[in-house]
């Protein structure tokens, strides 16, 4: 009282600012002739309008009135998302095949049918008829001729009868190029997601995802008539620019397009979809017998999606975020044609807003806005680290189950093998659905890092204390434990970014935590590439790494059941909360954005501290 009394006396004196940091309209100048000097001084124009907070808010009135996913052109996008999902499995898992080590030996050049496997090389436990009889006599080779050979006969493994390493005999002195054939792949994945992400944010998900198909066919299909190896890596490198294109415009039109409640389970059916791509590979090559062949196969079923530049539209999310409200309207337009609504169903009066504010200029956000903000770039850091840790150590933990050298496996089979690993992601994939549904993102997250930290320091540390025929077994189950964790970690890393990312970056956000993804994916064929050097102090490092993201998780936020952010100060407002729901009458130690006060009232303390009763204390309580 004494503080507004002040005031009223001293006219007006230094007015309080509202919750969100903006002055009262109410204080205006008071009336009376301008001081002097007056003249002197320019008029600042006043500050644009801010746009209406009912067009802002997406889920709460725009997506309601739209009917939600109940609407049936609503589902049939959905559906529409998740259909490439099956492509995009067939492409990341096709250096598998593509690419696979296969068992090979030299064909003698004397004519006399002398046949001699090259020590070290394949699978030595083939049966008769494709290895020579033991009888024929095998000339002893030292190291510096044992790549001496003119012909090479190959043994596939993968179901094809030629492969690229056959195909230009990519053995001995040139077995380094298939490991840069396999970085071509995941290096355009990271390039990809990292410049489309941005563009996205500029020109929309639908122009991406539409050039994406179109040079994925081109890049793709040329990739299959390649006449050396070095055309096909550098082919490959594009073709994994235009995947990546394709999976973060999807993810990002999946997202934008569910309502809170149902987003999780709808990118995890997307997810089981591209592992069905995954498991249906193998039959897949064994149908198709030539690589040449499977490539072109694998590409060709992009050409449906070049109809989804009549049939999908853009992000009308994206178009509201980003104020193009006359495109929005537009669109809105459609959906309730398409879905058969009346004008009527417009409670809220979304439309009639939306033609107040249809001049207004559109506002693009590049995702380098985000540095100056306080607590998303740390979010999205955060979740960086976390998809990079989990998709990094997810190899050594598959290394220890298949042994430190690359030919010792523990299976002896290249199916068996194969679908163990595709088993274990799918094992991930359907636990992550009750464990988040009952814990959370930022729960769920923090359990799988917690798993994957164990596993990893106790195969590091423990089983060092163990006999050889113990330590083989604990080590396999360790490893079966990460792979399944890990994978987990990396997956909900992904979905957890794109949920607290703002509307209008989150191209750029899902570009960086995919990115990230990718990084981790590349430590695989580096390893691979030097032997297996350094594998130890690889996993040690990702494990420190488990122990930091650990501590880093509790200060994400929780996005359940919580609306998108459409802009930077809406992802600003994802504020940490509490693990664990506070109990009934307990007081919460951590204030949310609703109960924030504003103490700006404090610095006036001087001028008003006669105002307060002398028995008052500081907390209102009167003092004994």
């Amino acid at each position: 009282m004494a503080i507004e009394r002040r005031r009223e006396a001293g006219g007006g004196g230094r007015p309080l600012p509202e919750e969100n940091g903006s002055v009262p309209g109410a204080a205006a100048p008071p009336p009376g002739p301008p001081p002097a000097g007056a003249a002197e001084i320019q008029a600042v124009p006043p500050p644009a309008a801010a746009c209406s907070p009912l067009l802002l808010d997406y889920d709460g009135s725009v997506l309601p009135f739209l009917g939600g996913l109940g609407g049936g052109y609503q589902r049939t996008l959905v559906l529409l998302t998740w259909v490439p999902a099956l492509f995009i499995g067939f492409s990341k898992f096709s250096d598998s095949f593509l690419l696979d080590q296969p068992d090979f030996w030299c064909r003698q050049a004397d004519g006399q049918g002398n046949w001699s496997v090259a020590p070290g090389h394949g699978n030595r436990s083939g049966n008769s008829s494709i290895f020579p009889p033991a009888a024929l006599p095998t000339p002893v080779a030292g190291n510096a001729s044992e790549c001496d050979c003119h012909e090479w006969h190959y043994r596939i493994r993968a179901g094809l009868v030629q492969n690229v390493v056959s195909k230009w005999d990519l053995v001995c002195d040139s077995a380094w190029k298939v490991h840069i054939a396999k970085f071509s792949l995941l290096v355009g994945l990271i390039f990809g997601h990292l410049i489309t992400g941005c563009i996205a944010d500029w020109v929309g998900r639908r122009p991406i995802l539409l050039f994406s198909v179109i040079f994925i066919l081109i890049f793709g299909l040329t990739v299959a008539l390649s006449v050396n190896v070095t055309m096909f890596s550098t082919l490959r490198f594009f073709e994994g620019f235009c995947l990546a294109g394709i999976v973060l415009s999807l993810y990002a039109l999946r997202i934008e397009l569910c309502p809170p409640a149902h987003r999780f389970m709808i990118t995890m059916v997307a997810s089981f979809i591209e592992m069905a791509g995954q498991f249906l590979m193998p039959g897949l090559a064994a149908l198709c017998r030539d690589w040449q062949v499977l490539q072109a196969v694998i590409i060709c079923p992009f050409l449906l999606m070049l109809l989804y530049w009549v049939i999908f539209p853009e992000s009308l999310r994206w178009l509201m975020a980003t104020q193009q409200f006359e495109a929005s309207k537009e669109l809105i337009l459609q959906l309730t044609r398409k879905n058969r609504m009346n004008a009527e169903s417009d409670i809220k009066g979304v439309v009639p807003e939306l033609e107040k504010e249809i001049t207004r200029r559109s506002k693009k956000v590049c995702i380098i806005k985000v540095v100056g903000t306080r607590n998303l770039w740390k979010n999205i850091v955060v979740l960086c680290v976390n998809s990079l840790t989990g998709y990094g150590i997810h190899h050594c933990f598959a290394k220890s189950m298949m042994g430190h050298e690359a030919k010792m496996t523990i299976t002896q089979n290249f199916y068996a093998d194969y679908y163990t690993m595709a088993g274990i992601a799918l094992a991930s994939c359907l636990a992550m659905c009750p464990v988040v549904g009952f814990l959370g993102r930022r729960g769920g997250l923090l359990l799988f890092m917690i798993l994957t930290a164990l596993a990893s320091l106790l195969q590091l540390g423990l089983l060092n204390c163990m006999s050889d025929s113990v330590k083989d077994k604990f080590s396999t189950a360790f490893s079966i434990v990460g792979m399944f964790s890990s994978h987990a970690v990396g997956s909900l890393s992904v979905f957890f970014c794109a949920e607290i990312t703002p509307t209008v970056i989150r191209g750029g956000g899902l570009g960086l935590v995919l990115a990230s993804a990718g990084f981790g994916r590349l430590t695989a064929p580096i390893m691979e590439l030097h032997n297996q050097k350094g594998y130890f102090l690889h996993h040690v490092i990702f494990a420190c790494c488990t122990l930091i993201c650990i501590i880093c998780i509790l200060l994400l936020p929780e996005s359940k059941n919580q609306n998108l952010p459409e802009n930077i100060p809406d992802g600003e407002h994802y504020t940490r909360q509490p693990l664990l729901p506070h109990k009934k009458g307990e007081q919460p130690l951590l204030l949310t954005n609703s109960e924030l006060k504003d103490y700006s009232g404090l610095h006036d303390s001087a001028t008003v501290s006669d105002g307060i009763s002398e028995n008052t204390t500081a907390n209102g309580m009167k003092s004994m």
